[in-house]
Order: C-alpha cells, then sequence, then structure tokens
C-alpha cells in the first residue's frame, strides 16, 4: 500500500512542523462549530479548511506532505496546531497516515446518534449537489443495496455517494485510532453534549489539549441543517465559493483584491442564508424509527465500548 505520506523521503526528514492534534469528524456532527471555537484560541493554529490528506481513499489535497505542511507554516512557535477534517473518522488510511507523521497526535472525534446523522447528513449533500435522491428512505435502500451514482448532476458536480452503514459504524472507526494512539490521546465527544453545554465541551477540548482552558469562548452553529430553495442559485454560489469556472473565478479575484478570506467566508454565508436556505422539511418519524432500529445493534456495542449509556441517552431503549 502506498504510504499516507509518500514524498520521495521518509517523514522525519521533514524540516517542518507536524499537526499536533486532528478533529477527525464526522460531518453533521458539530465538528465545524467545534473549529470555530477552537480556531478563536490564541494557543491555537488550525489552517483555514480541512484537508483530506490522510485519506487516501478520498479526493486528497494536498499531493505532499511538504505541501500539507504549508498550510501550517503561519503558526506562531508558541500555538498548537492542528486540523479538522471530517472525512478522516470514516477513513481506513487516515488514522496509519497521521501516526507515520506524528505518533504522539492528540485525537478529537464527535458522534451523532445515527438516524439524525444520516439525515442531516443527507440534506448537506444534496446542498452540496453530491447526491440527488432527496427520499432518505429510497437512498438508504439503494445504498444497502450496493447501489451506487458515478454520474454528474445537472449543476455539474459529482454524485457519487457512500452513504449510510459505513458512516454510523462508530466502533469500528475508534477501533482504527485506538489500535495506533493510546485511549488517553483519543477524546470522543457525543454531538449531544456540545449542542447542550458548548462552552464546558469546547474547555474539555481545551484541557485535553494542555492550552488556556479559561479563554472565553463563543457558543457556535455554524453549520445547522438547511434546505436548498434554489439548487441552480446554490450552484453558481458554490462555484463562486470554489472559484470553478472562468466566470467563477474572475469575479472571485476581484472580491479577493479587496476583502481578506474569512470576511469573503462569511459575506458568502450571510448571501446563502438570505436568498437559498429555508426550514429544512419535516421528520419522518417513521423512517426514523426504521433507522434507529438498524442501527441498535451499533448503538448498544458503543455503549459498552465507550461504557457510556448511549441507549438510553439517543432513546433506543424506547424503540
Amino acid at each position: 500500500m502506498t504510504s499516507a505520506t509518500d514524498t520521495g523521503q521518509p517523514p522525519s526528514r521533514t524540516t517542518r512542523r507536524v499537526p499536533e492534534f486532528f478533529i477527525v469528524g464526522n460531518p453533521k456532527s458539530g465538528t465545524t462549530a467545534l473549529y470555530e471555537m477552537l480556531v478563536k484560541h490564541p494557543q491555537i493554529y488550525m489552517p483555514e479548511l480541512g484537508s483530506k490528506f490522510f485519506a487516501l481513499e478520498q479526493a486528497r489535497k494536498p499531493d505532499t506532505l511538504e505541501e500539507y505542511l504549508s498550510l501550517f507554516e503561519p503558526a506562531k512557535a508558541e500555538q498548537r496546531i492542528g486540523e479538522m477534517s471530517r472525512g478522516y473518522l470514516r477513513s481506513p488510511t487516515a488514522p496509519s497516515g497521521i501516526a507515520e507523521v506524528n505518533p504522539d497526535a492528540r485525537i478529537i472525534a464527535v458522534l451523532r446518534e445515527p438516524a439524525s446523522f444520516l439525515r442531516s447528513l443527507h440534506l448537506e449533500l444534496l446542498q452540496d449537489h453530491f447526491e440527488t435522491e432527496k427520499d432518505l428512505g429510497k437512498l438508504i435502500a439503494r445504498d444497502e443495496a450496493g447501489g451506487s451514482r458515478d454520474e454528474v448532476g445537472e449543476t455539474g458536480f459529482p454524485t457519487t455517494l457512500g452513504f449510510s452503514k459505513e458512516r454510523v459504524s462508530y466502533v469500528d472507526q475508534l477501533r482504527r485510532f485506538h489500535a495506533l494512539f493510546p485511549r488517553e490521546r483519543v477524546l470522543v465527544l457525543i454531538y449531544d453534549d456540545f449542542r447542550s453545554d458548548n462552552e464546558g465541551t469546547v474547555r474539555e477540548v481545551l484541557r485535553f489539549l494542555d492550552v488556556d482552558e479559561t479563554f472565553s469562548v463563543d457558543a457556535n452553529d455554524v453549520n445547522p441543517t438547511v434546505l436548498i430553495r434554489s439548487p441552480k442559485v446554490h450552484g453558481l454560489l458554490r462555484s463562486l465559493s470554489l472559484g470553478d469556472g472562468p466566470v467563477a473565478q474572475s469575479i472571485k479575484t476581484s472580491i479577493k483584491a479587496t476583502t481578506g478570506q474569512r470576511l469573503r467566508r462569511r459575506a458568502l454565508s450571510q448571501l446563502r442564508q438570505r436568498v437559498l436556505y429555508a426550514e429544512p422539511p419535516p421528520v419522518d418519524p417513521e423512517l426514523m424509527t426504521q433507522i434507529r432500529r438498524r442501527s441498535r445493534d451499533e448503538v448498544e456495542a458503543l455503549s459498552k465500548y465507550l461504557d457510556r449509556d448511549l441507549v438510553t441517552l439517543w432513546g433506543y431503549d424506547r424503540l
């Protein structure tokens, strides 16, 4: 197997600093909100956007270790450096790649109740044009039947998807990290705790990272579940955000000349909220119950693995 750090030289020869901690996902589980809260801490540096460098089976960028480590060059000497990537938790290659670069790294995982996680993920995949099937039940059935989508949607973005079972195989995901990192170096957070006590959870993370936990943090909900009003307009804004196409690239170049990166992100986010996003459709109770019944064995196994009663917390005892 190709090394995740294949750059033509051993990782130990790099002269750049390597990340000391990783927020490894999942999407729609509070990882972006956690990132936005941590990045404000003066003793922490994280790049603007997470990469998928260690996830060889995904669309990996950057291509080399030196390019990847250059993302952390702006950090000050006294800052602890880390990365947030929503693809690492479910990746079979990321744990070994991270351990190869830094065997002493600290890992932070955030887990969400499977049914609510899959529903929110489905809406995000529709929002980002990675999926076109609007019926969550049909999508899960297609996934369980071994189906996949490789075509390109109307907006020009691929709809390839591996959806349900692998996404919520939490015990297997955690075991891959625990096989390479001591348990005291892996912090497992539960999404419900983060939602109910933003500040307390962040202070737990700050203690885990050995930085000043008294720094004031503000509650954050960066990536709420939404419904797209206009897929075509959303596709245009997404192209603008990514700089895809000559028109979008020209506009983005002009914007970049007059605004900072964080200000651009905030402006685009505000525009999306006003023009594109509506409240998500109501939850289908019957479908959610079906998903929870299918996930019960996993939740029971996770409860034992973490020595915490998630069966009761997530309502699986009432199924």
